[in-house]
């Protein structure tokens, strides 16, 4: 398998589009930066927890739009669809997760873990998206889906947990 080129940490901190798609250069992590990219989502979900949900989905909403074109751009600029050093769409992925659950450090680690899953594993339809949808739309759209998976399950588990009880 071939080796993407490498993203330097100078090209990170020194251009806005290659900052936020590098999760603030959590990113260039060595190892894993997608989880590291997810921790960038967790420290942003827990400063808008405050927020009204509503405030936060259209938040959500915003982010997610504006990334399509970050990471797009990101992607063009390296000439990778996916460079593993694009991490925003992690951030705004474990965010939709986040919209599904109640707050709380609990629900955030589990949410954490459950999106991480979906990101890593990528059942069907993630994987097909994954192949298949190219560009800024395509490097978003699998972990916005990983996302909604991930927060409909422990949702459904909270919901049935709940109702058994």
């Amino acid at each position: 398998m071939n080796r993407p080129p490498s993203v330097r940490a100078q090209t990170v901190f020194s251009d806005p589009v290659w900052f936020l798609a590098s999760g603030f250069g959590t990113g260039l992590a060595p190892r894993a930066p997608g989880t590291a990219g997810t921790l960038v989502g967790v420290v942003l979900q827990w400063m808008l927890t405050p927020l009204a949900w509503t405030s936060r989905v259209l938040l959500v909403l915003v982010l997610c739009a504006a990334g399509v074109w970050i990471c797009g751009r990101a992607a063009e600029k390296v000439g990778v669809h996916d460079h593993p050093a694009i991490v925003y769409d992690e951030v705004a992925g474990y965010l939709v997760t986040m919209l599904f659950l109640p707050g709380g450090w609990a629900w955030m680690a589990a949410g954490f873990v459950a999106f991480r899953f979906f990101d890593i594993v990528k059942p069907w339809p993630i994987r097909l998206v994954d192949d298949q949808v190219r560009g800024g739309l395509g490097v978003m759209l699998d972990d916005l889906i990983a996302g909604l998976l991930a927060g409909s399950v422990l949702a459904a588990g909270a919901t049935a947990v709940r109702y058994l009880n």
